[in-house]
């Protein structure tokens, strides 16, 4: 299993050389995905000056092989028709839409996908749905209409899946290490798994125990991830949930926040 030179999730300066390099192989329709974010984020808190992350969408070859919900919409004619069409693989090449307008708000964009459907269980199959989420995330929605159905976003997608396919990635969520000898064959990991077993993948990858770094500001967190838990800030800060959810609402009363009262979670969210 040999690496793939495609561009970076995440541009830092200045530019460290990190000695792993992690491929994340995620569906957005996957809810083992959705769970596993907190770990793939407390990891990058924790340990992210030892690794680069760099995303691939996919989707099952079920998914793709399903037939669209295209109730007489005309591309042709009208390409903005396509917010009545419905398909499963939509969310993933939205995605790649999303990321013609930057790195972070494809990110955004992808955190939304799943709070519409983990959280809202709203049809984000639905490109008028995409197009609600695009524009919640301050994407130019048009913009986003246009990339969505460009040659150029086929072909982005299209390069996913083919990452997918060498890698011999069958399921999702995935992660590929590699190390800084780029002779080395990758270690795949399929599923999720506790956080201390990643950080054992880690050390192992590392031939040495990595340092956890101090998490960033709080405000600088959110920057970061744009939404999170009141757990996750527990975890990454070594607190209490009361001592988390204390300095939260501090950031909410500040107006930098916002929480969101959602079925079993509360979700605090950038503002």
């Amino acid at each position: 299993m040999t690496r793939i030179q495609i561009p970076s999730d995440t541009c830092t300066s200045p530019v460290v050389n990190k000695p792993l390099e992690m491929y994340v192989f995620l569906d957005p329709l996957c809810p083992t995905c959705w769970d596993m974010q907190p770990t793939l984020r407390k990891l990058q808190v924790e340990y992210g000056q030892y690794f680069t992350v760099r995303t691939v969408l996919s989707t099952k070859l079920n998914k793709l092989n399903t037939v669209c919900n295209f109730p007489n919409a005309d591309l042709s004619n009208d390409p903005f028709s396509i917010s009545k069409i419905e398909h499963s693989v939509f969310p993933s090449i939205a995605v790649k839409a999303a990321e013609f307008q930057g790195k972070k708000a494809a990110l955004r964009f992808f955190i939304k996908i799943q709070e519409y459907l983990f959280l809202k269980t709203k049809n984000v199959t639905s490109f008028s749905v995409l197009q609600e989420i695009a524009e919640e995330v301050k994407l130019d929605v048009d913009e986003f209409t246009r990339d969505f159905i460009s040659n150029e976003c086929a072909r982005s997608f299209q390069s996913d899946l083919s990452i997918t396919c060498e890698m011999e990635v069958d399921s999702f969520p995935s992660i590929v290490f590699f190390n800084e000898n780029i002779e080395d064959e990758g270690l795949k990991v399929s599923g999720n798994y506790p956080y201390e077993i990643y950080v054992q993948i880690l050390q192992e990858m590392l031939n040495k125990e990595p340092e956890i770094q101090d998490p960033p500001l709080l405000e600088k967190l959110f920057d970061r991830f744009h939404s999170l838990t009141t757990s996750e800030i527990a975890s990454y800060y070594n607190i209490s949930n009361q001592l988390a959810e204390r300095e939260l609402k501090k950031l909410l009363l500040l107006q930098k926040v916002e929480r969101l009262l959602l079925p079993n979670t509360v979700l605090w969210r950038l503002k």
